[in-house]
């Protein structure tokens, strides 16, 4: 297994990659990232350890396509495909994975499905791991109404698996035109399971007053915190939508321009409508979004930097996209909302470290509605530092800033 370069650099050339690294937001903290060798799956960080090596795998493949000529380049390649190399093994099996591992673990499958070559023998592996991560998708156990499991609680569906889901499932779809592994599905079944498992999510956790999606559903209505109709949870948690506005806007982006008018429809108009609600819902004192923001400004309640960096991502790459030009005043705003959003991330949270390099702070640790949910749960989770789910999702959003010129 090859090591990344990084990991092997003495003091002094560290020193030159953070050095040419600092001339933008997300090159620093790209390389400072890697300097603590974080989203390199080694099977002892817990069941969010395959979505951390994915958020990153998706930065940093974002990065290199966005600065393929950078200093940091060739580094930030290395580091992905040993971040990718890390995830093989644990993913090759599909009852496994299916049974093993919370739906996060599709995050890894784009970086495996678009560094594979048959031709390589460092990346060999990747294809028969990204079928099995397809394969897992099939075994994974359903609600009454066809709706995905998230991990091992029955019939919970969380937001935070279709960050993992809609993009993979999509790609691998069209990549392979859905065979040769799924015997029951072509590619308009596994496409419409896609954008059924969005759906099902909307229709459960939506709230119609405000435009935002609770954290997740109970499909049998029987936790305590479930409510008797929807079965929807109680709070809006903001890494949890920040996952899911992220998968509209990424598989909106994955599915090919011909042929998937009907799904790019549909999810654009989600999109479209979540992103209203999110503008309305920004904190407009910070420009940052709040932990619970079902509850801005109560007791406790804070500007959380995980979520806050992911709806700023998903508003500047919608914007930018053109996901928005149906209506003008949301483009705008999208824009100069994840722009301030950006940029209050920057000024409060992001630390200059004494070793040159950037820390993140006020990253929430993992919310699970497997607790109360109550408003005092979600307010009273753990803050990390340098907690990768937050500083790989400010990697995205300052390469959309920088892409503005900021």
């Amino acid at each position: 297994m090859r090591v990344t370069t990084l990991f092997c650099l003495a003091e002094a050339a560290v020193a030159t990659v953070l050095g040419n690294a600092q001339a933008k937001h997300s090159t620093w903290m790209a390389s400072s990232i890697m300097s603590r060798s974080q989203g390199v799956m080694t099977g002892q960080g817990g069941s969010s350890e395959l979505l951390q090596a994915g958020i990153t795998q998706r930065a940093f493949s974002a990065l290199v396509a966005q600065y393929p000529n950078d200093a940091l380049a060739a580094s930030v390649r290395e580091y992905l495909q040993t971040s990718a190399i890390s995830v093989s093994p644990f993913t090759a099996n599909a009852s496994h994975d299916a049974l093993s591992y919370p739906l996060d673990r599709l995050s890894t499958g784009n970086a495996l499905l678009n560094l594979y070559s048959p031709t390589d023998n460092y990346t060999a592996s990747f294809r028969a791991s990204a079928d099995a991560l397809r394969r897992s998708i099939d075994l994974n156990r359903r609600n009454a109404e066809g709706g995905l499991w998230y991990f091992t609680y029955p019939n919970w569906s969380y937001l935070d698996g279709m960050y993992s889901l809609a993009p993979f499932y999509t790609l691998y779809t069209e990549a392979t035109n859905a065979a040769p592994l799924t015997s029951s599905k072509n590619a308009t079944d596994a496409l419409d399971d896609m954008y059924k498992q969005l759906d099902l999510l909307w229709t459960h956790t939506r709230n119609a007053s405000s435009g935002l999606l609770a954290h997740g559903y109970d499909a049998s209505r029987t936790a305590v915190w479930a409510d008797p109709i929807t079965g929807a949870s109680p709070h809006v948690w903001g890494r949890s939508l920040g996952w899911y506005t992220m998968a509209l806007v990424e598989t909106l982006e994955t599915l090919p321009a011909d042929g998937c008018g009907t799904y790019r429809g549909k999810i654009l108009q989600k999109l479209l409508s979540l992103a209203g609600a999110l503008v309305d819902a920004v904190d407009p004192a910070t420009g940052g979004w709040w932990q619970v923001l079902d509850e801005p400004r109560a007791p406790g309640n804070y500007i959380e930097s995980s979520g806050s960096a992911m709806f700023a991502y998903a508003l500047l790459k919608g914007a930018r996209l053109g996901y928005f030009k149906s209506n003008t005043t949301l483009a705008t705003k999208a824009k100069e909302v994840g722009t301030r959003g950006q940029g209050y991330l920057t000024d409060t949270f992001v630390v200059k470290e004494a070793n040159g390099t950037l820390g993140y702070n006020g990253t929430v640790s993992v919310c699970s509605l497997n607790s109360t949910a109550s408003y005092d749960y979600y307010v009273k989770q753990p803050i990390n530092y340098n907690s990768v789910l937050g500083s790989a999702a400010y990697v995205l959003a300052s390469l959309e800033v920088e892409r503005l010129g900021g």
